[in-house]
């Protein structure tokens, strides 16, 4: 083994357990020999199910395999004895679904007149009569995601605070309130309590188009932007003209040239499509009389009338009783085509170089807006992505008591992955390691593989508090806005906030899926709530210790193809230090990742059992001293390794 250095003193060997899987269980749906493929299936896939039951159970019948979908009647599979091993017995069968959905099944048999189930009792275990159902998705067949996400860096920028061009932009409405580079968002609401969000800092596409180098160097490869239509408020969810670039942010041609020199540096830029509500003070609403044309608030006789529900005296649906934001009918013929048909918004921004939209509130876009709005994007260029903003497992959510179907092959790419979020900061606060393993593989069970591969993961965003003050900070959700503004983390608070960012990172940046840097989070930018965690990018007072961290692991993401769409598997699961591979399931090539949360010297031992399968080569970071890999506090180590089928151990001796 190559080495990158030695360690010079180490605490006691860390002991790894045995294998996961080493027992015998009734059932486990994360072990191939017993669920095989594991996870999600394609529509017609076979999937064969195997159970083990001790030798000495009496079986009045063959045990059976019992499927069903939501709304559907139950289908029985019944199993077969395929080998005796160990004082059990293993029945098999193999279940081909002829149809896509979210899918549910358990195992029963009867004993002695007395009929038995095995369903799920923790996180993947069968255990008699007692849990709830296995869930198995089953997506379309033809059901494939954008390749040019895969084993890429996305970067979230909030438009108005990255960069500012200094150039100055025509037709910028006069009610603007203009703002210096750096201080603090206004927050506080007028005497009637509506915060009216129109204090700007200048941010522009012409600032981004001067830091693609800075960008490229970081290793993005996809930049994401929040709203850039025109409107009427800092955050731009409130659109004004959805074929129009917000005249502070620059014009139609700006975009173009960003998208055009962002690709010659391999860079996408995806754009964010806000379709469930439009702003009151736009051109379809014109609640204001902003606008010369006739908005549906003016009259009945507007052409965009028919998009929003009205009652009463000129009340209106709105966006979560935000009367600035009235909702739109989406599956309203008119609108349907103004956004999704031909020479639509998603064509002209496409046609302009958008690589695809992240779609605000997905929960609350119907399924038949969905599935036009993907065939749409899908018959411009397969290889545009569409990303569904879903908090929740979007293989299973239900919304307005709907079960979507985001993940099925007809809707979505990708969604913004919360859930692994939840998991890694939870786990870089203290939880449980089983208790982390059991949530990633909750969703990598659940989702389709090619979902997994674009999954954006991500710590911070401009919707929930920076990861730095969630990790170094005081609980936010019980503080005012007057406390967020006039609270900055202390140096101790910093610090600590750092370095579990770090981890948090490591895990980001390596899990299955797309990290998503939220921009300044590189660069140590603190954040509570909105809008305080969309302050100006911090330029020239960066964390530059921070930010050559986040390089490095980009770098290493970028060299080591594994971590584009390779597998994975936890092989560590100690209390401070957990470790997982990365593995093309065809070539065995493998990155494995060791972090340790602690403040407190480890040490893993390359020999331990759990390493069986895999040949080691080169420590690409970390510390290597003979046949252990040491892990200073709070720290990370990558190192390549081959994967084979048949144990190392087993394959030397033969």
């Amino acid at each position: 083994m190559q080495k990158d250095g030695a360690g010079s003193g180490c605490s006691a060997p860390f002991s790894i357990e045995g294998s996961f899987f080493s027992m015998s269980y009734f059932y486990n749906s994360w072990d191939a020999d017993y669920k095989s493929p594991f996870g999600a299936i394609r529509r017609n896939q076979g999937c064969q199910f195997t159970i083990r039951l001790p030798e000495e159970t009496p079986l009045d019948y063959a045990p059976v395999l019992v499927v069903f979908r939501t709304g559907f009647k139950e289908r029985f599979l019944p199993m077969n004895v395929k080998e005796c091993e160990n004082g059990y017995v293993l029945y098999t069968t193999t279940l081909i679904p002829k149809y896509a959905g979210v899918h549910y099944y358990y195992f029963s048999y009867t004993s002695n007149g007395v009929r038995h189930y095995i369903k799920r009792g923790d996180a993947c275990h069968g255990t008699l009569d007692h849990g709830e159902m296995f869930q198995l998705t089953v997506f379309g067949e033809d059901y494939q995601t954008p390749q040019f996400l895969k084993g890429g860096v996305m970067y979230q920028i909030f438009p108005d605070r990255f960069c500012s061009s200094g150039k100055a932009h025509e037709n910028v409405p006069s009610d603007r309130v203009m703002r210096n580079w750096g201080e603090l968002p206004y927050y506080k609401p007028d005497q009637n309590g509506h915060v009216w969000n129109n204090d700007y800092f200048g941010g522009d596409l012409e600032g981004i188009r001067s830091k693609l180098d800075y960008l490229e160097d970081l290793g993005v490869t996809c930049i994401y932007l929040n709203p850039v239509f025109e409107s009427h408020e800092n955050h731009r969810y409130n659109t004004a003209n959805y074929r129009n670039l917000d005249p502070l942010l620059g014009t139609n041609e700006d975009f173009r040239k960003l998208c055009e020199d962002a690709k010659k540096r391999g860079i996408s830029v995806i754009l964010d499509g806000v379709f469930s509500h439009t702003g009151a003070d736009s051109i379809y609403f014109n609640k204001f009389g902003r606008y010369d044309n006739l908005g549906a608030y003016q009259s009945e006789q507007s052409p965009y009338y028919s998009w929003y529900h009205f009652w009463g005296n000129k009340e209106y649906e709105s966006w979560w009783g935000i009367d600035t934001l009235p909702n739109v009918d989406e599956n309203n013929p008119d609108y349907t085509k103004y956004i999704c048909g031909e020479g639509g918004v998603l064509d002209y921004w496409m046609d302009l170089g958008a690589a695809g939209y992240r779609l605000d509130v997905a929960d609350e876009l119907p399924d038949e807006f969905l599935d036009n709005l993907r065939a749409c994007v899908k018959k411009y260029d397969e290889e545009k992505i569409v990303i569904g903003e879903v908090w929740e497992d979007a293989s299973n959510k239900e919304a307005y008591g709907v079960k979507r179907r985001y993940l099925l092959g007809d809707q979505l790419d990708s969604v913004m992955n919360y859930p692994f979020r939840e998991a890694i900061i939870a786990y870089m606060k203290g939880e449980a390691v089983t208790t982390f393993r059991d949530r990633i593989m909750g969703i990598l069970e659940n989702y389709p593989k090619c979902t997994v591969d674009v999954l954006m993961n991500f710590v911070s965003t401009h919707d929930i508090e920076r990861a730095i003050n969630r990790f170094g900070g005081q609980p936010c959700d019980d503080k005012s806005k007057d406390w967020m503004a006039g609270n900055e983390l202390s140096p101790e608070e910093y610090n600590r906030g750092k370095t579990m960012l770090k981890g948090a990172m490591v895990l980001q940046f390596f899990l299955p899926g797309v990290p998503s840097i939220y921009y300044g989070d590189e660069a140590g930018l603190q954040g509570w709530k909105d809008p305080f965690n969309r302050r100006c990018y911090p330029w020239g007072n960066e964390d530059t210790e921070l930010l050559e961290y986040t390089r490095q692991l980009a770098h290493i993401r970028r060299e080591n193809a594994v971590f584009a769409e390779g597998a994975m598997e936890f092989l560590v699961l100690e209390e401070n230090i957990v470790g997982f591979s990365r593995y093309d399931e065809e070539t065995g090539s493998s990155a494995i990742v060791l972090l340790n949360r602690s403040g407190d010297t480890g040490m893993v031992s390359l020999r331990d059992k759990c390493f069986r399968k895999y040949a080691f080569s080169t420590v690409i970071s970390g510390i290597c001293d003979g046949d252990a890999i040491i892990l200073p506090a709070n720290s990370y180590a990558v190192i390549s390794a081959v994967r084979t089928s048949v144990p190392v151990a087993e394959a030397e001796q033969n």
